[in-house]
Formats: C-alpha cells, structure tokens, sequence
C-alpha cells in the first residue's frame, strides 16, 4: 500500500485568547491519498478553517500555535519546515480556495498578474510568459473576453468571476493538493453549480486530490468519497459518502441531515424544517464528557462523565459516540 498524499495526525491548534485558551483542533486524524476527494463538514466554529491553514502553515502565532500532532505531505513533515522552505511548497504542491475572494485577491493589482504571479515565483517564468500562461488558465475557467478581462481589477468583476479567479490562482502550478475552504459560500445556485462542475473538471484532468471543506451537504453528496465530519474541534464521525448519508450513526451527522430541505410531493403539507437545538459549545470550555452531550436527543449519564473516542461502527464507518456500546439508550431516549 502507497502512503497517503497528506496525513495529519492527531493534530491540535490552540488560540490564546483574553477569554483562556480555544482549543480549535483537538487531535484530528486526515488520510488524504493521490486522486482523492474527501469532505470535511460541520456548522461554523466547529475547527474546519484553522485545519485547512494549519496545513498550509497560515496559522498567526500569536495568538495561535500548533499544540500537537503532525502533517505529512508527500512524506515531509510540514509542522517541521520554515520560510522558504514551506514557500516553496504553498502555491505550488499544495493551493488553496479561500472562502471569500474579495478578501483574497489583492485589490490594487490586475487579476492577470495575480494569476501570473505564482508562475514567477514557483516556476522562474517571465512576465511575459506567465501572463500567456495566465490569459490561458482564466480561459479554462470561463472567464469572458480574458484579453481584454487580465488588466481588470478585483472590484471590477462579479463574485463568480472572482471565484473563478481564485480556482485559475490555485490551479495556474498544478497543484497536487487543492484546498477549498466553502468554495461556493458567498454564490447564487446557478454559479456554484458552474463552479463546482468546473472544479470537478479540473481535478479529473489533473488528477490531484482535494479536500473539500463547506457545510453544505448537497455539495458534499455530489463531490466527495469520503465524509469527515467535524464538531466542536473534533470528528466525530467518518465514512464513505454514501454509509454517511443512508447510514449516519451519530446524532449530530443525523441532526445535519435532517435539517436539509428537501422536495416533497406538492399536494403534501409543508413542513418546518428540523434544526439541531442549542449552539456549538465555547471552545474555551474544559470539555469533560461528550462535546454534543448539552444538545444530543439521547444523552445519558457516561455522556456527561466520561469523553468517547473514534470507534468503528461498521467496516470503513467510525463514529465518537456511547451509543456505539449502549444502542438501547437511542430507543430509550428517543
């Protein structure tokens, strides 16, 4: 067996804060192999984002610093590696789509040479030669007129255009690990269909392996193998796309996917859709039982006593759950 692509191992970021520490990541596992594309999902706050940039060494220390763990990239581990030495590899091995690229593309300089630039930098290209290169890249992803578009600014363009930018940025190196942090957060439905079609076709091409992270479930049904869920910090539960969602085994992953719309027959009456009572817990809390326990349908006594750990539930299908080893509590406390 070839080892994975990426590895992250019981990876921990903390955050120093006036409040006490967050403890944003607590020991999370990611196997990530060449080709693949697995989902990371859960509500805001839940760890996601400061997972992606840990990868990518973006966390700002202060106030934040790596309290455990490691990441393995192509066999390199990344938490060892400084400046240059991780530069060389941000942009070019490993890309990232943020989450709003109004941010995220620099507002003062053309969208030609901010997809160019990577191509200078990484691999010793010209101007000239890198903005043919880029001219070429924001054709591929649908970016209209690109002669005349490559001396449009940032503010100039729409926000699926700038999206599509942000793709032509991370691609532009052929990368072999794209990051997409809610690729499609801040887009109307027919833009994010276009967006996630095209990001499909580039990976296919290209053959490189992509994490995906949103909350968005329907996107994650039609993108990924592999489903990571993520709670307070922690996953707690991981499977194959389809198990997860014909077979999902932790409350909060049954709680996610009942509160997705869904269409029913017309002559029905509508329903109010399901929600998940309570909130995400504040991450400054020293967690002693389960981190779902306060919001969990089902919570008994060892919930609150005693913190569970990732156990397999069926083959390829893990969960972090006591009803794993008491599943009467579930008919019980329904």
């Amino acid at each position: 067996m070839t080892s994975p692509l990426l590895e992250i191992l019981d990876l921990s970021v903390h955050f120093h804060t006036p409040e006490g520490i967050v403890c944003a990541v607590d020991r999370v596992n990611i196997a990530l192999n060449s080709g693949e594309t697995i989902g990371l999902v859960g509500e805001s706050g839940c760890g996601k984002s400061v997972t992606s940039l840990a990868v990518l060494g973006l966390i700002s220390s202060p106030p934040g610093r790596i309290a455990g763990g490691s990441i393995l990239f192509d066999g390199r581990n990344l938490l060892a590696l400084e400046g240059d030495r991780l530069r060389r590899i941000r942009g070019r091995e490993i890309s990232m789509i943020f989450q709003e690229p109004m941010t995220s593309l620099n507002p003062v300089l053309p969208i030609g040479r901010q997809v160019a630039e990577p191509l200078m930098v990484h691999k010793g290209f010209t101007k000239k030669e890198a903005l043919e290169l880029a001219a070429e890249w924001l054709d591929q992803v649908k970016i209209p007129a690109v002669r005349r578009r490559l001396n449009d600014y940032p503010h100039q363009l729409s926000g699926g255009m700038r999206q599509r930018v942000m793709i032509a940025m991370a691609m532009v190196c052929g990368p072999k690990l794209l990051i997409a942090d809610e690729p499609t957060t801040a887009l109307d439905v027919t833009i994010q269909a276009q967006i996630l079609s095209l990001m499909v076709g580039l990976k296919e091409k290209s053959g490189m392996a992509l994490l995906l992270i949103t909350h968005d479930l329907g996107v994650v049904a039609q993108m990924v193998s592999r489903v990571m869920v993520m709670y307070a910090g922690q996953i707690v539960e991981a499977g194959g796309v389809s198990d997860l969602f014909d077979r999902p085994f932790h409350p909060y992953t049954q709680g996610l996917l009942r509160s997705m719309p869904r269409l029913g027959d017309p002559g029905k009456k509508r329903k109010r859709l399901n929600e998940i009572a309570g909130s995400v817990p504040l991450l400054t809390e020293r967690f002693i039982g389960c981190r779902f326990a306060d919001r969990c349908p089902y919570t008994f006594d060892l919930c609150r006593l005693q913190a569970p750990e990732l156990t397999d539930v069926r083959e390829g299908q893990v969960a972090r759950c006591w009803l794993i080893f008491q599943p009467e509590k579930r008919s019980l406390n329904a």
